[in-house]
């Protein structure tokens, strides 16, 4: 059974730093595409960043120039830098990857059990 487990998350100033990770576990055998998604309170879930398994990034407009998204693909792990936080970073933070169980026909989406994250003075 694989499992994402988040870590790093939560309670900021406006202006400082947080970093989040993200790991996967279980009989694995290749992750294509890991993300990060969050979810503030009446909200949609939102994209924030994605990543590929060969390194490609692409992130939401609102967070470009302050969040970086890593992988570490020996560690089936990613990371979620982030900087500069304002108050409307504060969310549920879910990690989120394709992943290919050892043994599978196909890929599967998986999804993290969610790290909150508040910026507030």
């Amino acid at each position: 059974q694989v499992q994402l487990v988040e870590s790093g998350g939560g309670l900021v100033q406006p202006g400082g730093s947080l970093r989040l990770s993200c790991a996967a576990s279980g009989s694995i055998f290749r992750i294509n595409n890991m993300a990060w998604y969050r979810q503030a309170p009446g909200k949609q879930r939102e994209l924030v960043a994605i990543i590929t398994s060969g390194g490609t990034t692409n992130y939401a407009d609102s967070v470009k120039g302050r969040f970086t998204i890593s992988r570490e693909n020996i560690k089936n792990t990613v990371y979620l830098q982030m900087s500069g936080l304002k108050p409307e970073d504060t969310a549920v933070y879910y990690c989120n990857a394709d992943v290919w169980p050892s043994r599978a026909q196909s890929s599967y989406d998986y999804w993290g059990q969610g790290t909150q994250v508040t910026v507030s003075s």
